[in-house]
């Protein structure tokens, strides 16, 4: 059985990508909303004192939202797996979307219609996201190499593509959500509501434009669709994984526990970063103050803005273009220096709490995190599509944001340690150690990583040659490593 493929092609890409780019724009879009002002809502005072939150504390909070962000990456292990077998990654995509909308709106219900249920609809609304993201998050990433054969060499870039999309949605969130609860006077009811109608977009957009761009991308599950590729060419796949295949997932496996260290600290976005911009942040332009929640943004502007640079350096470095794990290296050097630019800010304010830092030392740190994201994010994404086998293929993506789940977790715990519900200047000496720590985990991190970086290569098996195999040369491959026939090799 073939899968139909379309064969339009936009700037040089397959048409479909610019579809899986703008239905993940909307989807992104209505995920960062909510990361946005989540953690605000959480602190904010509760409807009795004249606020629209849940009166927790900055610990409790961040501590919340740590577990939050890690479940939103463990259940795409369960949601590849759902695809890969049973759903096929179309039909994950529209049912993970529509009840991430649900979610959206049940967040969105106001403080007066459920009294005294605030906290317990809080955490169903939540829980409906978490599995709605599990369907839809590894399935549309998938869906992306899917749209390439294997060794095209145009992968990459659709990657680096389909994460410009991901962040013009995150851009966009930030702006449109912080100035719609700024409006109604602070009511975050109204961000998750804005939230909500974005992914309602991103369904709408799926639905219309899906078979039209795709064919049949992403209709069969993957696990069959090999199974009958293989039965077509009258070879009988073995179920064990074959050497090279082991190989190369010890890679993957490897690059995720460093993904774990740079995620924890990157997250710190979300979380206790949020907080710092808005108790410690001198947010004035003027007369104007700028919203707390529109710094969220910078790191998606930076990356909508470079992520072309980036690419096109790759490009021009040709044959001295560095090595995935390389890069990686360089992403968490890049990481730990956006924290240098938050000791910058605590130092400024000399451990007086009453002092503000100037908010340049947030954007300095958000441009080095973002340049630190786009050596290591999009490259890892790109990569589980290589060096996945085609029937674990979208297991694979979810095992990948298994690393992340990790990550987040982390992130909310080391976050938390600013402490519960303590003075402000002991939170600002708490913050000040948190983010050295992070500083100098990452960059210690990035030196052993390009140490490492020659014998990952070599588990790696050519593929990321620029002269890619054929199946007959992986094959002739696969006998060299095993000393005997196990099946020619399908990559992913």
């Amino acid at each position: 059985m073939s899968v139909t493929k379309p064969q339009g092609t936009t700037l040089g890409h397959p048409s479909g990508l610019f579809l899986l780019f703008t239905t993940e724009l909307w989807e992104r879009f209505s995920y960062y909303a909510m990361r946005a002002i989540l953690v605000l809502y959480l602190v904010d005072k509760v409807q009795s004192e004249g606020g629209h939150g849940l009166g927790w504390t900055q610990a409790d909070a961040i501590s919340l939202y740590g577990t939050f962000t890690a479940l939103v990456y463990l259940t795409p292990l369960f949601g590849g797996w759902l695809a890969d077998n049973v759903m096929g990654q179309r039909k994950a995509i529209m049912f993970g979307g529509a009840l991430m909308a649900i979610g959206q709106f049940t967040l969105a219900l106001p403080h007066a219609w459920i009294p005294g249920m605030e906290t317990e609809v809080f955490y169903v609304g939540l829980f409906t996201l978490i599995i709605g993201n599990g369907l839809f998050k590894p399935n549309i990433s998938t869906m992306v190499g899917d749209l390439y054969e294997e060794g095209d060499h145009r992968r990459d870039g659709a990657f680096t593509i389909f994460y410009m999309g991901i962040n013009v949605g995150a851009f966009l969130s930030g702006i449109v959500v912080g100035s719609v609860v700024a409006h109604f006077d602070g009511n975050f009811q109204m961000g998750f509501l804005t939230a909500g109608i974005g992914m309602v977009l991103s369904l709408i957009i799926q639905m219309v434009f899906a078979q039209k761009l795709l064919g049949d991308i992403g209709r069969v599950p993957a696990a069959k669709l090999e199974k009958q590729r293989n039965a077509e060419k009258g070879e009988v796949r073995k179920e064990p994984l074959t050497k090279v295949e082991r190989d190369r997932i010890k890679v993957i496996m490897v690059m995720g526990l460093f993904t774990i260290i740079f995620w924890a600290g990157f997250e710190q976005a979300g979380g206790l970063m949020n907080l710092f911009t808005n108790d410690f942040t001198d947010r004035m332009i003027g007369s104007f103050e700028v919203p707390t929640t529109w710094f969220q943004s910078l790191n998606a502007m930076f990356i909508v803005i470079f992520a072309p640079v980036i690419a096109s350096i790759w490009v021009r470095l040709g044959k001295r273009e560095p090595n995935s794990p390389v890069k990686f290296a360089l992403g968490l050097v890049l990481l730990g220096l956006g924290f240098l630019f938050m000791i910058g800010a605590v130092m400024e304010m000399g451990g007086d709490p009453t002092a503000k830092s100037s908010m340049w030392w947030l954007v300095g740190a958000y441009f080095f995190h973002t340049m630190g994201e786009l050596c290591l994010s999009p490259i890892g994404l790109s990569m589980v599509t290589k060096l996945a086998p085609l029937r674990l293929a979208s297991l694979m993506m979810g095992a990948w944001f298994l690393f992340v789940a990790a990550a987040n977790k982390i992130g909310g715990v080391v976050g938390s340690f600013i402490g519960h519900g303590g003075g402000k200047e002991e939170q600002l000496a708490n913050a000040m150690s948190i983010f050295a720590g992070i500083a100098i985990t990452a960059v210690l991190s990035g030196v052993i990583l390009y140490f490492m970086a020659d014998k990952l290569v070599d588990w790696m098996h050519g593929a990321e040659d620029k002269a890619h195999h054929t199946e007959e040369e992986a094959l002739e491959e696969e006998i060299a490593v095993t000393g005997e026939h196990e099946g020619i090799k399908t990559t992913h």
